[in-house]
């Protein structure tokens, strides 16, 4: 089955995996969906067996269908290796009669590594195939993990460059200093002064500029994106919600066939998205279950089917989900909508021109497996207390707020389905809250001391990832306006 790739605001169809790979963003402001969700070819049974190597390709293969099996398989066999700190690549672990899905054991420790291990080794695979001569420039905005994630697997990858756009004061430190101290002669990092949306609306900004795009490709460039509006970073997401339920069964967790709740995290929409593509390829999800922080754009959403971004902007100690425009929702609309590209991009028109639009009660309805939720920072707080207290675990504040909002489901909804919480980064990115809310204060002293002395609390050692920037030199100082985000580019790239 050959799978092509269009636009939800039907500017473009018919592009094979690796064109809508290499192109990040459709020329219209869409996002590239396939033409039909394929469902898998082999049985939970059969994929019980096998290493998540194994299941990433049996997922994998049924979306990028232009790739060999040969290229496919190099791509991940040289994303999931020793840059892992386990051989699982994804761990479940068991807490307090939940699943937790690690998905920060990469070499960033969040789970952007999931994705972004494998994305330049399938963006220059795409480029071959391609017949791609120009220098490939990515652009990213990060609220904290893409960034990292992304240029630690671009960083020194022949005929790419990597630019990436944060908030100034809106990431953890521990999150910042990744980023400033990230190596590599084709790296580059930007703080601006304002928040996610400012950043990533820049960038979308930047992919819309015919003019720039025709400056940039006189000088051999041509753009492309990491952030999770790439399919090259939706796929590979879809891969692990297939392998935990694969593991589930192999441990006897779970009868085959039985259906798993799942609760993430949710800022740019696009983790859920992916857990929701798994149960539409066949996996036995149940329920959706999609977590916010005070930052509660999606929990409005699903609560009244109006999306309204014309609120408060409110730093919380889970910055990762510091977001109030959703960029991967437009998938779901798309979807609900029966893939109307005109429906799609009159709606994502009125939430550029109004900051706001709402769904039909049809498209609701086609939403209904999602359930959505928010946990404030008292919530937030009180359950990685209540966790690390009752059997030892330690999670991170945008699993905390994952926690509490699964808490909430049942308690609502009288759902007693067994629980798998993706939990998307390790607890040292975020130590100071972490360590706050176990203890219930904070006793000072520098990022590196409160780290020391949450490994010393709860006995689990500080990754390597934050061992490595205690002293690593910081390399990246540029700063700027969200106004001037092109114009950073261009002098980046000598423009």
């Amino acid at each position: 089955m050959n799978i092509t790739y269009q636009s939800t605001r039907g500017g473009e169809r018919g592009l094979t995996a690796s064109q809508a790979i290499l192109k990040g963003l459709a020329v219209d402001g869409g996002l590239f969906m396939p033409d039909q969700i394929p469902q898998l070819d082999v049985s939970m049974g059969q994929l019980a067996k096998m290493s998540y190597q194994e299941i990433a390709y049996e997922v994998m293969k049924l979306f990028l269908t232009d790739f060999t099996e040969e290229e496919l398989k190099g791509c991940i066999a040289r994303a999931y290796d020793e840059k892992f700190d386990c051989p699982e690549i994804a761990v479940l672990s068991k807490a307090d009669g939940d699943y937790y899905l690690e998905l920060y054991h990469g070499s960033t420790i969040a789970f952007k590594d999931m994705a972004l291990s494998i994305l330049p080794h399938l963006m220059t695979t795409a480029a071959k195939k391609n017949g791609v001569s120009n220098e490939i420039v990515i652009l990213a905005a990060t609220s904290g993990d893409t960034g990292k994630a992304a240029m630690a697997g671009f960083a020194d990858v022949p005929g790419t460059r990597i630019i990436v756009f944060y908030p100034k004061g809106g990431v953890s430190r521990i999150q910042e200093l990744q980023m400033v101290t990230q190596k590599g002669d084709n790296t580059a990092v930007v703080a601006i002064h304002g928040n996610f949306d400012d950043a990533q609306t820049g960038v979308k900004k930047i992919f819309s500029d015919r003019e720039f795009e025709k400056r940039l490709a006189a000088k051999g460039f041509q753009l492309s994106s990491a952030n999770s509006i790439n399919v090259g970073r939706l796929v590979p997401q879809i891969a692990y919600y297939v392998y935990a339920y694969a593991k589930l069964l192999e441990n006897g967790e779970i009868a085959d066939g039985e259906l798993v709740n799942v609760t993430v995290p949710t800022g740019n929409f696009g983790n859920i998205l992916a857990a929701y593509l798994a149960k539409r390829m066949g996996t036995p999800i149940g329920r959706l279950i999609c977590a916010s922080n005070e930052n509660k754009v999606l929990y409005d959403f699903f609560s009244t089917g109006v999306y309204d971004r014309e609120r408060p902007f409110i730093l919380t100690s889970s910055p990762s989900m510091d977001i109030l425009i959703s960029s991967n929702l437009e998938r779901l609309i798309y979807l609900s909508c029966g893939c109307d590209a005109e429906k799609t991009a009159g709606l994502m028109e009125e939430l550029s021109r109004d900051g706001r639009y709402a769904v039909t009660e049809d498209m609701r309805a086609f939403m209904a497996d999602f359930w959505g939720g928010y946990a404030d920072e008292k919530e937030n707080a009180s359950v990685i207390q209540a966790v690390f207290r009752s059997c030892g675990y330690l999670m991170d504040t945008h699993t905390g707020v994952a926690a509490a909002v699964s808490r909430q489901y049942k308690r609502e909804t009288g759902d007693e389905r067994k629980m798998l919480i993706a939990s998307t980064a390790s607890p040292f990115k975020f130590s100071g809250s972490v360590l706050e809310a176990i203890q219930g204060r904070l006793d000072g002293g520098d990022e590196f001391a409160v780290v020391d002395e949450l490994s010393r609390i709860s006995g689990v050692p500080v990754p390597a990832a934050v061992e490595e920037i205690r002293t690593a030199l910081v390399r990246h100082t540029r700063e700027c306006s969200p106004e001037q985000m092109e114009e950073e580019v261009a002098d980046i790239l000598g423009c």
